[in-house]
This record gives C-alpha cells, structure tokens and sequence, in this order.
C-alpha cells in the first residue's frame, strides 16, 4: 500500500504521513523544504520517497505524476496550501494568485491524474484538505475562503459521480477547523480559540475516509459551526467571521 502526500513538511501534511506509515502504508513525501522531509523519512518505519517540489509551478505537477506514476498510489493526499489574511482591496494580487494556484489548480490538476488510474483499478482514495472555511463567504479572508469552498464542492460532486458509476474509488474532504500548525503564521493571524492537534485531525480524517465518509470534520465545536452556518442567514454568518477574522488579525 502506498500513500503520497502533498505539503508533508509540516503540520496536518506531516502527521498523516505518520499516521498512514503506523498503518502500514510507504509514503511519498512532498513538499518544497527538503531539510523538513528528509527529518520526517528518517521517523518512518515503512520505506518513503522524499520529492521536493514547488507545487505552485504547474510544469511540476505533470513531472510529479511521471515520476510515480508506476507506483500504483492507493491514497493521495492534497494537503499543500496556504491562506492569506486582509481586506480583499488591501492584499497583493500576485499572491493571491499564487494562493489560488496552489489551493485550488495544483490540487484539481493532480486529482485528474491520479483519479484516472485509480478508477481504471476500481480502486484507491483522494483526501482534499479543505477547511470548515468552505461552510461560509468569508471576509478579511475572501479569497483563501472562497478556495476551500471551491476544493469541498469539487470534492463533493466529483465523488457523487464515482458513486453513481458505480466505482469503489472515493473522494473525501477535510474541513477542519483551527489545527494547531503553522498556517497562523503564513496567513498572518492568531486563533481567537484553541486549535485541534494536528495528530488528532490526521487520525481521524484517515480513519474517516476509509470508513467512506465524504466530508469530514473533525471537533464538536466545528461539527456545530457548520450546522449553524447552515440554518442562519449569510449575511448574520459573515457579520460573525468578519469579527472574528478582525479579532484575529488584531491579536
């Protein structure tokens, strides 16, 4: 059984590498800093390829799937993104840009590849990283928002059509909420509540993936979120996340 896994270097992309190693799996490390991969390797018990790799240049996601594409991948795991923080008028265009490449083009690109091999064996799992960000519009962070919305609702369809085609492959989505990780940093904001661990979201996105469920998210709190952003008004949901998005960006 082999796993690849986008954005391993760190945070929930690192402990499902871990995870999936204590199951068994060999991994495929992917990520752009090499000094972080080659630190995770020498953890794993099961043998790991490291490829260092910028995924927000398209030309290597076609280089990505030759190299292993012979590997016969049973899980892929699209966790390589980032978010970025500030009014939508006020932020650099040229990284949102890039944001989008890699969130939402990197992730759909490497999907389409790695989903036609795995539906010619009828078997194997796709894990997009998403976030309960995708539940809701979301000011002060507009465009990270609007990216996992658009990962979740990708996810969501493309699985409904392999259910209907009757294919044992499946595509599931993680939407957790705040994880303890380093996008914080990234993204240029402090949680306003405490986060999930990592080890915890790896765990049970994995365990719930391969239990066939589509959308997962892990933590009452964030489970209750999302039923709330579905029965209240949009706009009272988006009045709630701009003061929070502002408080966190005040921190």
């Amino acid at each position: 059984m082999k796993a690849l896994i986008t954005g391993a270097s760190s945070g929930i992309g690192l402990e499902i590498a871990k995870y999936l190693d204590g199951l068994g799996y060999e991994t495929i490390l992917v990520a752009r800093n090499k000094e972080k991969l080659e630190e995770l390797q020498k953890s794993l018990k099961n043998k790991s390829k490291v490829i260092v790799m910028d995924l927000m240049v398209l030309d290597n996601l076609k280089s990505l799937y030759v190299l292993v594409k012979n590997e016969n991948i049973d899980i892929l795991v699209n966790n390589a993104g980032f978010g970025i923080y500030g009014e939508f008028l006020k932020t650099e265009i040229s990284r949102e840009m890039e944001m989008v490449d890699l969130n939402v083009r990197s992730l759909q690109i490497l999907m389409k590849l790695f989903l036609k091999d795995m539906k010619k064996r009828d078997s194997g799992y796709i894990l997009n990283v998403s976030s309960s960000a995708s539940f809701a519009p979301g000011p002060l962070m507009a465009g990270y928002y609007a990216t996992k919305a658009y990962v979740r609702s990708l996810s969501e369809a493309v699985n409904y059509e392999l259910v209907k085609n009757k294919s044992k492959v499946r595509v599931a989505c993680l939407c957790p909420g705040p994880v303890d990780t380093n996008f914080n940093q990234v993204a240029g904001v402090h949680f306003s509540v405490k986060p999930l661990s990592a080890s915890f979201v790896a765990k049970y996105a994995i365990d719930s993936m391969l239990k066939g469920k589509t959308v997962i998210v892990p933590g009452f709190k964030m489970k209750c979120a999302r039923f709330f952003s579905k029965i209240l008004p949009t706009k009272v949901v988006m009045n709630f996340i701009y003061k929070m998005q502002r408080k966190k960006g005040e921190e």
